[in-house]
This record gives structure tokens, C-alpha cells and sequence, in this order.
């Protein structure tokens, strides 16, 4: 199901960090709880839910109310309830009924939220839906916003030509409005003229290129079109865009789900960080059981590495900053000496004919991604913190290319 795009618009405000990728997540409602009840051949249901299909969010609203009143722990239906009132403020001129049916709408998703829906959708939603129903203007020119809010009431009624029309002038009016490409290119979307589409979202991404929903609705589109290959680097490029919200992930997953596909594994393990004390005294935790394997003394010194930054290191790399904290040098520099002292081990014991321990794959994987130059793309996109995602923007700036080719390489599989 593809939501409004205005919805969607929100994400852009909002940076929600995440360590890992989730693997094979759906961008999909989650199962409904047990204590859910609802009649899902229920024809009223089914129509209500039919009209929202089809984007028709101000007829929709009504045949909703009705469902959440029948079926009160309905967790789909609230969902879909609060997405269609999101949709139908933008119709109204009045203020007043604006901010009414926000708030209206944000009542529906934290019900929906009570009721399990931990989805990225709605989290989003509801941050860009604040307790008091303000809304932010889409331009500082009141002829450029008022062409936008136009297009909007046309888009919630399902009058698509209208809203490409006002977006249209919104644009011609702005040549620089992000939101005003992005959206004549969803409308064209929806009008089922992918090319088209692909033109605008285009001109949306030469406009803001670190802005990761045009890519994301490109990928959307040619993902419709059963284009994977060219879905496939849509989406990579929404995760270089910016990696640290989980809605650039669940684009991807879609992808990867709908191909019946799995992520290549970049699994890699790493030993819990030193930890300073108050007395600038520093802790190392050691897992004895670790030193017996063939890897174990190079992830010690993956941990010795990581203490030195906590002092001098940082201090030297980083003169400008008056407190430490975990950067992306000091992570390569600590997974560099790591992958150089396991080589050194292994090469030492083939020299002297040893009985060799088994190798290591999570090591052997990063022996092969420091030669390649990938351990800064790595750790970035699979092992970022708060404090390393400050680093994000300089190296993409320097290195989106290398972003894009671990992606392809290493963790996303072919199109097929």
C-alpha cells in the first residue's frame, strides 16, 4: 500500500537512529495483538478500506468512524482513520477544521499505537503531528504555499489532475521547492506515467540530493513497473541519502522482500568498548573463552586500540572538540589494527608449519574490507552510534561513491 505522500514528507524532519539494519523487516502494520477484534469480512469494513485504497481519504473518513465505533480495538482501522484525517485537513480553508482534524488524527494513531502499531509510519506521523494541530507552511511565499495547499485538498479528494496542475505552478513559481517536485512527481505516479514520475523526482533530488524520499518514491515507482534492477539502486541511494532512519531501511527490505531475497551477511561481532571511569581510569572486559579461539588476541587489541582514543588519540585527531566521544577514526583505526594483527597470526603460524585453529569469517571479512577500503562504509552503515553518525556527512560528501559500492558489494544481493 503506498500512503500519502505528504505523510512521507514528514520523515524528512525527522532523523530516528538505528545500529543495525533490520534484516527482511517489513515497512508493513504489525501483526495485531490478541486482544484485537474485528470482523474482516465485514462489508462495511471492506468498503471503508477499499476507498482508502484508492486514496479517496475525505470519503474514507466516515466509513472508518463507523468501523472504529464497531470495532474499537480494530488496530488497522484506527491506523487507516488517522492517515485519512491527516489527508482530509488539507482540504479545508478554515483553519480551525485544519487543526481539528489533526488533532482528530493523531488521537486515531496513538490508539493505534496503544494497540501494538509500532510501525515506522506511524511514529513518523505522529512527530510530525503536534499536540496542539500547528501546522508549518510548505513556503515562506504566500502564492507558492497557497498552489500547494490547493494541490493537497485536490490530492485528498482523488482530483489528481488538479493537484498536478497546482503543484505544477507551486514549482514554476519555486524552481527550488523540494516538496513541490516531489509531489507532481507522486501525482504522476499515481497517474500511472512512471517516466514522468522518474523526471520529477529527479529535479527533486538535484534540488536537495541528501533528501532521501524522491529516491525512495523512485524506487516505489519502478518497483511498480517491475524494474528491480533500477528499484534496487533507488533505493540504496535513500539509504546513502541519510542511513540513520529506519523508514530508508524498510524501503529497501521492501525490496528485498518482494524479490524473495536475503541480505548478504556482514555479521560482525564486536567486543564490548572499554569503559573510562570517573578517576580516568580505563576498563577493558575480556571474554576468557574468546582468547582460546583463533581471533581472540586480535580482538584484544581491537579493545587496547579503542582505549588509547579515549585519551591522547582523540585529543590529537580532534583538537577542536572539548569532549571525547566515539568517532568513526577511532572505529576504523581499532578494526584496522584488529584485521592487521589477525593476518599477522595467521601468516606467523602457516610460516612456522603450527597446527593452525580454524579461521575466523567475521575477521577473514574484515581482512578483505580494510584491502578494499570498505571499513569506513562499514562501520557507517552497520555499526554506527550516535556519536559516529556526526561523521556521516563529511565522508559522504568525500565518498558516496564508496557508500553506494559496499551496498552493492557487500550487503545488498542482486536483482534477479
Amino acid at each position: 500500500m503506498r500512503f500519502n505522500r505528504w505523510i512521507y514528507a514528514l520523515a524528512a524532519l525527522i532523523l530516528v537512529m538505528t545500529t543495525v539494519v533490520a534484516r527482511a523487516q517489513s515497512a508493513a502494520l504489525p501483526p495485531a495483538r490478541e486482544t484485537v477484534q474485528t470482523n474482516p469480512d465485514d462489508p462495511e469494513r471492506k468498503e471503508a478500506f477499499a476507498v482508502f485504497d484508492r486514496h479517496k481519504m475525505v470519503d474514507a473518513v466516515p466509513l472508518l468512524e463507523k468501523v472504529v465505533s464497531r470495532y474499537p480495538n480494530d488496530l488497522v482501522a484506527h491506523d487507516h482513520l488517522g492517515v485519512a484525517l491527516a489527508s482530509r485537513s488539507a482540504t479545508w480553508n478554515e483553519m480551525e477544521k485544519r487543526r481539528d482534524d489533526r488533532l482528530a488524527a493523531r488521537r486515531e494513531l496513538l490508539r493505534a499505537k496503544e494497540l501494538g502499531d509500532d510501525s515506522p509510519l506511524c511514529n513518523i506521523m505522529l512527530k510530525g503531528l503536534p499536540e496542539d494541530g500547528s501546522e508549518s507552511p510548505y513556503s515562506a511565499q504566500a502564492d507558492v504555499d497557497a498552489a500547494m495547499k490547493r494541490g493537497e485538498a485536490a490530492f485528498a479528494n482523488g482530483d489528481l489532475e488538479t493537484a498536478l496542475r497546482e503543484y505544477m505552478l507551486a514549482c514554476d513559481l519555486d524552481p527550488k521547492l523540494y516538496r513541490g517536485a516531489l509531489y507532481v512527481g507522486d501525482t504522476w505516479f499515481r497517474l500511472k506515467k512512471t517516466d514522468k514520475a522518474g523526471e520529477w523526482f529527479a529535479r527533486a533530488i538535484q534540488i536537495e540530493p541528501n533528501q532521501e524520499i524522491a529516491y525512495r518514491y523512485w524506487g516505489d515507482a519502478l518497483m511498480a513497473d517491475a524494474r528491480m534492477k533500477e528499484a534496487r539502486t533507488k533505493f540504496m541511494e535513500a539509504v546513502v541519502a541519510w542511513p540513520y532512519q529506519q523508514i530508508v531501511w524498510d524501503g529497501l527490505n521492501q525490496w528485498v522482500k518482494r524479490n524473495q531475497l536475503e541480505y548478504k551477511d556482514v555479521k560482525v561481532d564486536l567486543p564490548k568498548p572499554p569503559d573510562p571511569d570517573a578517576k580516568g581510569g580505563i576498563t577493558i572486559t575480556v571474554d576468557p573463552g574468546s582468547l582460546e579461539k583463533s581471533g581472540g588476541a586480535a580482538w584484544m587489541t581491537y579493545s587496547m586500540e579503542r582505549a588509547l582514543w579515549t585519551g591522547e588519540k582523540f585529543g590529537k585527531e580532534f583538537p577542536q572538540e572539548k569532549t571525547y566521544r566515539h568517532s568513526l577514526k577511532e572505529e576504523v583505526s581499532a578494526l584496522s589494527v584488529t584485521a592487521s594483527v589477525y593476518e599477522e597470526l595467521r601468516a606467523s603460524k602457516r610460516r612456522k608449519k603450527a597446527k593452525d585453529s580454524l579461521p575466523d569469517p567475521q575477521l577473514d571479512f574484515l581482512v578483505r574490507l580494510k584491502a578494499a577500503g570498505m571499513l569506513e562504509p562499514f562501520v557507517l552503515l552497520m555499526h554506527p552510534d550516535q556519536a559516529i553518525s556526526k561523521d556521516y556527512a563529511d565522508y559522504q560528501a568525500a565518498h558516496r561513491d564508496k557508500l553506494m559500492e559496499f551496498l552493492d558489494k557487500y550487503l545488498v544481493p542482486e536483482a534477479p
